[in-house]
């Protein structure tokens, strides 16, 4: 069965479910700013909406639009944020 998580005092929420490529989360961000942690490496596409990112080690945020992916490194933190419910699949290597 389906998994769902919820983050952010509810801000942030998302199914878990399993791919052929690996296990998954399909989910949806309130506007805001959130900062989240990696266990393994993720691939991140937006799939409604826009992102701005600030991984690690980087100085600016770059955007995200629908259909676009950014690669997030295992065991670190990474800034997020959305002026407008933006939605996301997660994919975890």
């Amino acid at each position: 069965m389906f998994k769902t998580n919820e983050y952010f005092d509810g801000k942030v929420k998302s199914i878990a479910f399993e791919t052929k490529e690996g296990p998954a989360t399909i989910g949806v961000m309130a506007a805001g700013e959130y900062e989240f942690g990696t266990a393994t490496i993720e691939y991140m596409t937006v799939t409604s909406g826009e992102m701005a990112v600030l991984l690690p080690e980087e100085t600016e945020w770059k955007t995200y639009a629908a259909f676009e992916t950014f690669i997030v490194e295992k065991d670190v933190k990474f800034k997020v944020k959305v002026a407008r419910d933006t939605s996301y699949r997660c994919l975890y290597k």
